[in-house]
């Protein structure tokens, strides 16, 4: 029995659709299930409720092999390692009820960084919590998701401009969610693993911002120029769309990746997965196109 969180996720329903077919049991749990497919609610068993509440997983994790554990963001609370502690408490009770075997947990690279990382620090305050559980666990550490990129559709399309508050020399490393998810799927789906672990996931190579736009320009076909937008002037536009609080763990994780909280892990791993030239042209040019 596998259980998944977020199925409507960015991640969770790309996961969902790797392993509905695999013949395991599946449950999901989902705020509003009239999000998920006709597919989806023809083969799994729904729970409506928030993963956050006890009764909910009670019910959900009754007999349950493996888990993926996502703390879905939310930029209106006012302290985010409060958040992401008290979301994953009942999981961990549940857990520890149930006996689940196995938790895949979303997280990042760089938890030996050593220094505040705003919302990078709370997911690692995640993933010491759900390994106090006692549960065989592997969380999976991510750099930078090429999927923000999205929100500057707009943007890119129209102005030419990438703009970003990292530093614009500074190389950084990136993954698709869509590889997030391969390795979440083939872990829920293997029963041999056991013990604790982090399993880091990052496509294969690292670009500062200005190399970023040139691939832009490159697959796209028209010229795109970065812009390093102020760290102030960034805060600000956060503000607009969630507390002071939020946006500072935001700005605080900005600093974080600008100082090479990814590197270690970079440059102890193997990447693999998808480029970035490989998510333009199959994942931002037909978007943009569209």
């Amino acid at each position: 029995m596998i259980v998944i969180t977020t199925p409507t996720g960015q991640i969770g329903h790309q996961v969902l659709d790797s392993v509905i077919d695999s013949g395991e049991a599946i449950r999901v749990i989902a705020r509003d299930p009239s999000r998920l497919s006709q597919r989806v609610r023809e083969h799994v068993e729904v729970f409506q409720g928030s993963h956050n509440d006890f009764n909910v997983l009670t019910e959900a994790f009754a007999g349950a092999d493996s888990v993926l554990w996502l703390v879905p963001p939310n930029p209106r609370v006012e302290n985010t390692r409060d958040y992401y502690v008290e979301f994953t408490r009942p999981a961990c009770q549940a857990i520890k009820r149930h006996g689940v075997k196995r938790v895949v947990g979303v997280s990042s690279m760089g938890r030996e960084f050593g220094r505040n990382a705003g919302l990078l620090s709370a997911a690692f305050e995640m993933d010491g919590l759900l390994e106090s559980s006692g549960v065989s666990y592997r969380s999976l550490r991510m750099p930078y998701f090429l999927e923000n990129l999205l929100l500057q559709l707009k943007t890119i399309k129209n102005q030419g401009m990438l703009l970003m508050p990292n530093t614009g020399e500074r190389k950084l490393v990136t993954c698709a969610t869509r590889d997030i998810a391969t390795v979440a799927a083939k872990l829920l789906l293997d029963k041999s693993w056991s013990g604790q672990d982090s399993v880091p996931v990052f496509g294969p190579d690292s670009l500062s911002p200005h190399e970023m736009a040139q691939v832009m320009s490159e697959v796209l076909g028209w010229s795109i120029r970065f812009q390093q937008v102020s760290l102030a002037d960034y805060k600000a536009t956060l503000t607009q769309f969630g507390t002071v609080a939020w946006a500072q763990d935001y700005m605080d994780m900005v600093h974080a990746q600008n100082e090479g909280i990814y590197d270690m892990d970079w440059q102890q791993a193997q990447p693999a997965g998808t480029s970035f030239r490989q998510w333009c042209e199959e994942v931002l040019k037909p978007v943009i196109l569209a």
